[in-house]
């Protein structure tokens, strides 16, 4: 059971808040809301609340675009072979379709490739390159990845090649010697928002070249389904730049999917209708994955670039397989590793946990790290291990840069990369017990004492009558404004509302194995309050004698037989009096 520090900014905002509930006549709790969020004026709440497409960067505001669109059109009117390279992730996957789309319509002579994660791993290859120069590719274009890819640059490069980088990882001191970068974050590129992701690069290098060649960005603005998917899945912010693209793009998806979107939705989530950010992150996400991670990643590139429907169809049946097979390896790779942390006392008092073994499998081990943080609240790396060599993902824990702990243990790696809460590595296998250690040492040396602990962000206390309806709709006015919040993500998550006092009617009970259903009523005005609290069964005993319980939720719909009502989503319980505020 996860017990979480319940963490509430105080605000001294008042005359600001006050100012701002006013002008947007909304009540003041959502004022604070929005000024939580860097919202402070009409005009920023109207952007807030409308992302518009008119709103985003000129693209050659970002360091070598102009020199990137100039090669891309040379290599476009010269009918030069273009090969289009991309990581197996999510990022990397719709990239490389977003860009095979769009460039599709203006070439034949264009071709995309992926590494084979388990022969050539992370980034560009030397098996990608050497390929590309044998089907006479004059113009290379590598999406998420290539930023830290110096020899396989120069190896390009004398091959007759000119490389285009669009990547949003973290940069090197030295940078790779392509022709353009395209990266935010390069210290050099004064570009206005850093966040983007792989795919989101992708689509400001045809957003740029459109705009120069003046076609239609309506041509453009269909492929941000591709970016909502990435945008959610790499867990970079929504805000800014990334709010735009990832509105739009979930409009596309819910009023104008592409066939292989359309297939994943249908077979994965029958009875949803509008979809969000959570549902491209929990149902698109995992299966676009699940082809890199057990078979090749081209599989969900030519689901989402296919226009055949029986080709289409067939696809969508083995991606889906694909991840029934993770989701077993998952399983039962965690449970492996749980059992290893638990009778290794090297885990006991330690500040991080590294666990490896030679039985498991190298696809899933990402999603591995993250389980066992959900166990064990520590910076995690898993690793698959060979004779030779051990290649794994790290994950971190809220406010921990675990990209700058691996880089201060190079010394003992082949290759690393990555940002601030995920990334990837490889060492050698005779490494591995120093990396342990040394990686425990800096991490131990560097984690603040309140990243040891998972913290549980209270947006705004309420009261029972801000639940209730107000006669308009089924919904409190609460609900509806805050749902505008949406699409929701890191930076701007759902909002989390604390209700103090109160009590179980009689009627609540454990439902499955492991989630309460709830059914309580407010001490101070007897309103009675529906919700569920997923995994927290074992919190039951909290609610015997009618002791009063103060709860930490989100607000959703919930449909039940042709019904829509309110049900508070209850992320953690706690005794009444029993905690006290961990101020920000």
């Amino acid at each position: 059971m996860t017990e979480y520090l319940w963490r509430h900014p105080i605000s001294d905002q008042t005359q600001l808040r006050d100012q701002l509930a006013e002008s947007l006549n909304v009540p003041a709790l959502v004022a604070q809301l929005l000024i939580d969020r860097g919202i402070t004026d009409f005009d920023s709440a109207k952007s807030f609340f409308r992302p518009s497409l008119t709103h985003l960067h000129d693209p050659f505001l970002m360091e070598d675009m102009d020199k990137a669109v100039t090669r891309l059109d040379l290599a476009l009117r010269e009918n030069e072979r273009i090969l289009i390279y991309g990581d197996y992730d999510v990022d990397g996957s719709t990239a490389v379709a977003l860009m095979m789309d769009y460039l599709s319509r203006y070439t034949s002579n264009i071709m995309h490739y992926q590494p084979d994660r388990y022969t050539e791993g992370y980034g560009i290859s030397s098996m990608g390159v050497t390929y590309a120069h044998e089907q006479g590719v004059t113009l290379f274009i590598a999406l998420d990845c290539g930023i830290t890819a110096i020899d396989k640059v120069n190896e390009a490069n004398g091959l007759g090649m000119d490389v285009i980088i669009c990547d949003h990882h973290t940069p090197g001191d030295i940078l790779p010697s392509a022709l353009a970068i395209l990266n935010p974050k390069k210290s050099s590129c004064h570009y206005p928002y850093k966040e983007l992701c792989g795919c989101g690069i992708g689509f400001k290098l045809v957003q740029a070249w459109a705009e120069r060649t003046n076609k239609p960005q309506e041509e453009v603005f269909e492929l941000l389904d591709l970016v909502a998917i990435a945008i959610g899945a790499d867990i970079v912010p929504i805000t800014g730049e990334n709010r735009i693209l990832a509105y739009h793009g979930l409009q596309q998806i819910n009023h104008a999917p592409r066939m292989g979107i359309k297939l994943l939705l249908e077979l994965n989530a029958k009875k949803k209708k509008d979809f969000t950010i959570t549902d491209l992150v929990f149902i698109i996400a995992p299966r676009i994955n699940a082809a890199g991670r057990i078979d090749h990643a081209k599989y969900a590139v030519n689901l989402l670039l296919t226009k055949d429907s029986q080709t289409a169809e067939q696809i969508n049946v083995a991606i889906n397989n694909y991840n029934l097979e993770r989701r077993e390896l998952d399983s039962t790779i965690t449970l492996d590793a749980l059992q290893e942390i638990l009778e290794n006392p090297f885990y006991k008092n330690s500040y991080s946990t590294v666990v490896w073994n030679e039985h498991w499998h190298k696809g899933v081990v990402g999603i591995v790290a993250s389980r066992l943080i959900e166990n064990h609240y520590k910076p995690t790396i898993v690793l698959a291990a060979n004779e030779t060599e051990a290649t794994g993902s790290a994950r971190s824990v809220e406010g921990f840069d675990i990209y700058e702990a691996i880089s201060k243990c190079s010394d003992l790696l082949t290759k690393f990369g990555g940002h601030k809460y995920a990334a990837g590595l490889s060492l050698p296998i005779e490494n591995l017990e120093k990396f342990r250690l040394k990686f425990e040492e800096v991490v131990k040396n560097s984690i603040l004492p309140d990243q040891r602990t998972p913290t549980l962000l209270i947006d705004a206390e309420v009261e029972a009558t801000d639940l209730m309806a107000d006669g308009q709709s089924p919904f409190p006015k609460l609900y509806r404004i805050t749902e505008q919040f949406a699409p929701f993500g890191p930076s701007n998550m759902k909002p989390i509302f604390l209700l103090r006092g109160l009590v179980d009617t009689g009627y609540s009970k454990i439902v499955g194995e492991k989630h309460l259903k709830l059914q309580l009523q407010c001490k101070k005005s007897g309103h009675k309050i529906d919700g569920i609290a997923f995994k927290l069964g074992d919190k039951i005993d909290l609610l015997t004698d009618k002791k009063p319980i103060d709860i930490a939720f989100t607000l959703e719909a919930n449909e039940f037989n042709g019904n829509i009502n309110l049900q508070l989503n209850v992320k953690d319980i706690k005794a009444s009096n029993s905690w006290e505020y961990l101020m920000n």
